[in-house]
């Protein structure tokens, strides 16, 4: 499981994926999200740019983020 801190009031799910390095490129990040291989708090996120704020949890290849 991972920890991220959000700074500000949220940041963007692809941002967070390209941070974590879970993704090496934004094309990457777009790609696991259009391809539904993105959970946020277990439902499937299509949104790029979808607003991850604190407390929320994200899953994706096979890792876990939680938000704080």
């Amino acid at each position: 499981m991972l920890r991220f801190e959000i700074t500000g009031e949220y940041i963007e799910l692809i941002k967070l994926l390209k941070v974590l390095q879970i993704a090496e490129s934004g094309a990457m990040a777009k790609a696991l999200v259009e391809n539904e291989k993105v959970l946020r708090n277990g439902e499937i996120e299509t949104r790029k740019r979808a607003k991850i704020c604190k407390g929320e949890t994200i899953q994706v290849l096979g890792k876990t983020i939680v938000t704080c």
